[in-house]
């Protein structure tokens, strides 16, 4: 990994969601070796987490139905961190099977939200992750929490920033390394961010936390430079901005990871990834799927090289 010490605060670590957040609602099925060779392709670009895959019912996310055998096909490299979407026991116990090290809990900060994505309030949701938190800490596994929601909701509009919190400081109560804090809907602005992150940082250390914005109103980078500001040093994004939110109408993909290192190493930051081969791989897999990447700084690079 891209290891950085505590007191080097220009590296910021970026976790790379592509590959599950990213390709999850894809309708056409994409194939295990498409999924297992992306995942290789972001690591070898200097990616040091990348999230794998999701243990969920095959029946609710059919794009995921081949969690075991993706985990069983990648070059794990010792230095790289694969986690795994693990909302239930069923699922935890595939992730150990498939040898998975960390895996990831899926909260909200707003209850309409977490009743329409998993049919539960926000506290049974987490008495629900507790037994899978108990169970991952047994087995020797990192936890990673996410929280939906943070700037604002489909159904209930903007969230208040102490619900951020609360539901954050109970996922650490739960075991979690490291809270993401996710712009599900993309439409928070810089502002609005910073003053969830003063909620929030008053009920877990800024070190904890990371950034995962949505673009939907084209407002990601702006969020995300916000966020470094307030001292987050950790930021989800996904290649190529693949994905969505199947709960949000209109809800475009992930922030892209081009652009996000495009903007960290211009502006005194740096990540250990390698940009052009980074943009190569977005270029691959959005081919893959048959349509342009959603990457602008791709797509002024790869212009270049023409």
């Amino acid at each position: 990994m891209a290891a950085a010490s505590s007191s080097d605060t220009s590296f910021v670590k970026i976790v790379e969601v592509g590959p599950r957040d990213g390709l999850q609602n894809e309708k056409k099925l994409i194939s295990t070796e498409t999924k297992v060779s992306l995942i290789n392709k972001l690591a070898e670009a200097g990616l040091s987490v990348v999230e794998a895959t999701s243990f969920v019912s095959p029946k609710w996310v059919p794009q995921m139905g081949d969690a075991k055998q993706v985990m069983a096909g990648i070059d794990r490299k010792p230095n790289v961190s694969y986690p795994v979407l693990t909302p239930n026991i069923k699922g935890l116990e595939g992730a150990i099977a498939a040898g998975a090290k960390e895996v990831a809990i899926f909260g909200a900060a707003s209850e309409s939200f977490s009743q329409k994505n998993i049919n539960c309030s926000i506290a049974e949701s987490i008495q629900r992750f507790a037994a899978v938190a108990d169970a991952a800490k047994e087995a020797g596994l990192r936890i990673r929490g996410y929280v939906s929601c943070v700037a604002g909701c489909p159904y209930e509009g903007r969230i208040d920033s102490q619900a951020v919190a609360d539901v954050a400081r109970d996922l650490v109560s739960l075991g979690c390394y490291e809270i993401s804090l996710g712009d599900t809907i993309g439409v928070g602005r810089p502002r609005e961010i910073q003053e969830m992150l003063s909620a929030v940082t008053r009920a877990v250390p800024v070190e904890q936390l990371a950034i995962h914005c949505h673009d939907t109103y084209g407002q990601a980078l702006a969020n995300i430079y916000a966020s470094l500001e307030m001292g987050v040093r950790v930021v989800d994004s996904s290649v190529a901005g693949l994905g969505g939110c199947p709960y949000a109408k209109g809800a475009t993909g992930n922030v892209a990871t081009e652009d996000v290192v495009y903007m960290l190493e211009g502006n005194g930051f740096h990540t250990g990834v390698d940009l052009s081969r980074l943009a190569l791989v977005g270029e691959w897999i959005s081919a893959e799927l048959d349509r342009p990447t959603g990457s602008r700084v791709a797509r002024a690079l790869l212009a270049k090289q023409e």
